[in-house]
C-alpha cells in the first residue's frame, strides 16, 4: 500500500448504511483511526436517522436526505468545537445511523394465566396472546435511554423489556375494567385500544413509537375452559325435564330394535330413565293447594274416597316392585324390570 492510499483512507469522504438486514435498530460507522474530512458526503435513507455524537454529546441529527458536511449544515457540532478555521480541518466525531422502519410481528403473550376478579365468574384466570408494532420515533432520546454507544443494537435486545411491559399494562387494564371476562372476549378491539393508550407513554419514554396493537384471543385455562363450557352447555338445555323427556324419547327405537338379551339390558335402562323423568317432573311441579302434592287426588271432607283400580282386566302385577302395570307390558315403568 502506498503512503498516499494510506493517507487517503484515513479520512472519510462519503458515509451512507445500507442495513444488511432486519431487526438493526442502532449502527455505528467505523471511525477507528479515521476523520471526517470538511466537504464529505453523508447520505441518510428513507426510513433512517443519522446522529453526530461529540465527546459523548449528541451534536447534530440528520433526517434523509444527502448533505455535504461542512459548517452550514454542522451549526452546533461547530459551536461546540469552538473551531477558529471554520471548519476547514478534518474533525472527528462519532456517526450513528438508526432505523426508523416499522418493526412489525412482534409477538406478545401471558407466559403464565393472570388472575383477575370477574363479576360473573368471581376470580379467574385469563391467558392472551397478539401481535404490535413500533419504530424509532426520537432518535436522540432512544440513543440516550436504550442503544447508547453499542456499535450494534437489535431489535431482540429490546423485545423482552417491550414485551413485559405490555404484560403488566395488560393486568392493569384487567383490573381497573368492570366489563366481564366474555364482554371482554367478544370486544378484543376496544380492549386492544385501551392498553394501546396505556402503553403509548411508556413507549415514547424510551424514544419509540407503539403504531399498532392487536389482542388476538383471551382464554381462560383448560380445567376453567371445561366449567365454562358445562356452564354453556346447561344454559343450551334449558328446561331440564323436557330434555330427560327427549332423551328418553330418542332411546326408544334403539330399545325396540334389539331383541333378546340386549333388549333386556336396553329396556331396564329405558324403564329407569323414565321412573327418573317422572320423579324429576313431579319434583319441579309446585304443590296443590291445600297441602297435597300436585298430581294427586285429595278427597274432599266428607266425600267419598276415590276407587281403587280393579286388579282384575287389563292389569298384572310386576314381579319386582309390585306395582300394578298394564298386562301387556314387557317392562315395569316404576322400576324398569323386564316382565315374562
Amino acid at each position: 500500500m502506498s503512503l498516499k492510499d494510506f493517507i487517503h483512507k484515513q479520512f472519510i469522504e462519503v458515509m451512507s448504511w445500507e442495513e444488511p438486514e432486519d431487526g438493526i435498530l442502532s449502527w455505528r460507522f467505523p471511525m477507528q483511526d479515521m476523520e471526517i474530512m470538511n466537504g464529505a458526503k453523508l447520505t441518510v435513507r428513507d426510513s433512517q436517522m443519522a446522529l453526530f455524537v461529540n465527546e459523548g454529546r449528541i451534536a447534530d441529527q440528520f433526517g434523509p436526505g444527502l448533505y455535504t458536511l461542512n459548517t452550514q449544515n454542522l451549526p452546533i457540532l461547530t459551536d461546540l468545537m469552538n473551531w477558529d478555521k471554520m471548519f476547514k480541518s478534518p474533525f472527528r466525531s462519532d456517526v450513528y445511523f438508526l432505523s426508523t422502519r416499522l418493526q412489525t410481528d412482534q409477538r406478545w403473550g401471558t407466559a403464565t394465566p393472570i388472575t383477575i376478579r370477574d363479576k360473573d365468574f368471581g376470580m379467574v384466570r385469563l391467558r392472551g396472546y397478539g401481535i404490535y408494532s413500533w419504530h424509532v420515533a426520537d432518535p436522540k432520546v432512544f440513543y440516550a435511554k436504550v442503544s447508547g454507544t453499542r456499535d450494534t443494537y437489535r431489535v431482540p435486545d429490546i423485545e423482552g423489556q417491550l414485551r413485559n411491559t405490555i404484560i403488566g399494562l395488560m393486568t392493569n387494564a384487567f383490573a381497573q375494567s368492570t366489563v366481564p371476562f366474555l364482554d371482554m372476549a367478544a370486544n378484543q378491539v376496544a380492549l386492544a385500544g385501551k392498553i394501546a393508550e396505556q402503553a403509548k407513554p411508556v413507549f415514547a419514554d424510551l424514544g419509540l413509537e407503539l403504531s399498532s396493537f392487536v389482542v388476538e384471543n383471551l382464554s381462560l385455562p383448560d380445567e376453567l375452559q371445561a366449567l365454562l363450557d358445562k356452564r354453556i352447555g346447561m344454559n343450551m338445555v334449558g328446561d331440564m325435564s323436557r330434555f330427560t323427556q327427549f332423551e328418553v324419547a330418542q332411546s326408544m327405537p334403539i330399545a325396540a330394535a334389539n331383541e333378546g338379551g340386549g333388549a333386556a339390558g336396553v329396556g331396564v335402562g329405558l324403564g329407569a330413565g323414565m321412573a327418573m323423568a317422572q320423579s324429576m317432573m313431579t319434583a319441579m311441579k309446585p304443590p296443590a293447594p291445600g297441602g297435597g302434592s300436585a298430581g294427586t287426588e285429595t278427597p274432599a271432607p266428607g266425600g267419598p274416597a276415590p276407587a281403587a283400580p280393579a286388579a282384575g282386566a287389563d292389569l298384572k302385577f310386576c314381579l319386582d316392585c309390585g306395582k300394578g302395570i298394564p298386562k301387556r307390558a314387557k317392562f315395569c315403568p316404576e322400576c324398569g324390570a323386564q316382565q315374562a
